[in-house]
């Protein structure tokens, strides 16, 4: 019996952030972004993990009222991946766009998180798309994918986990522009950690301390501080009664590291706080 191929795409799919994320302004990265978005360049947001990356791109798709599709990419993520590919369902053959091809047809904004994860033959990809063509290819439809002007290409990385192996090649970051986060000033911070978990001030001001303490040993034990998102876990688990000791043993030292002597040395700084 012969079956039928029939070729489809499926409607794409995307969020669109109907709620305002909370979001506070560090520097001039909102009007850089805009600024990117009319002129029709990609942005490539650089910093530590948990440094309010993610939740400034869901605060621009808000703002910019486009939707949003995030790709959290890995060592096994592929072209097809991203673009698409011909699936066998029903005794049929069906084309399935990937998220980035959704993005485009749909005029939204991709989110590519941590970009270096993924394997090398897999971000050349998104080259077209991040230049003055600002097409895809989609070689197994034979099709070129034109961008429209509301498309946008995001991605972010954390530049102190590159390596050798892990690197962003030359060739894909100088398509895009580049913008700078860091941990916000400790006033910042604090009224970020208040206004997401409703903690007492005392309590986030010791928190806001020992991250900073945790900061200084980057380099020096550990590869990360404790990021603005560890303290709003912490200070959730002290708002539930959680012990400050437990909290901070869970919330950060457990989450910053494994080694047994920097465990004892967090813990000790936490309890020299609390």
């Amino acid at each position: 019996m012969t079956r039928a191929l029939h070729a489809r795409v499926l409607k794409p799919e995307s969020r669109l952030i109907e709620k305002e994320p909370y979001y506070e302004r560090v520097g001039d990265e909102i009007a850089l972004f805009e600024a990117a978005y009319a002129s029709q360049i990609p942005v490539l947001l650089k910093g530590p993990t948990g440094c309010g990356k993610t939740r400034f791109v869901e605060y621009m798709a808000w703002r910019l009222k486009r939707p949003l599709i995030t790709v959290s990419c890995h060592d096994d993520l592929t072209a097809a991946d991203l673009v698409g590919r011909y699936l066998i369902t029903n005794n049929e053959t069906l084309w399935v766009d990937g998220p980035l091809a959704r993005a485009v047809r749909a005029g939204a904004i991709c989110y590519l998180d941590e970009v270096v994860e993924a394997r090398k033959d897999t971000t050349v990809v998104i080259h077209p798309l991040a230049d003055d063509r600002r097409i895809l290819p989609m070689e197994k439809r034979g099709e070129l994918l034109q961008a429209p002007p509301e498309f946008v290409l995001a991605m972010s990385y954390n530049p102190g986990y590159q390596s050798v192996l892990k690197e962003l090649k030359q060739s894909t970051r100088q398509r895009f522009i580049a913008i700078e986060f860091g941990y916000p000033d400790p006033t910042l911070e604090a009224k970020i950690v208040m206004t997401e978990t409703g903690l007492d001030a005392e309590n986030i001001d010791k928190l806001i301390k020992l991250a900073q303490m945790t900061r200084n040993l980057k380099g020096n034990g550990l590869d990360e501080g404790a990021s603005t998102r560890l303290l709003v876990h912490t200070a959730k688990l002290l708002r539930r009664g959680i012990a400050p000791h437990a909290a901070c043993s869970s919330a950060i030292a457990e989450a910053l590291t494994d080694d047994p002597e920097m465990l004892r040395a967090v813990n000790e700084l936490a309890s020299s706080l609390f």
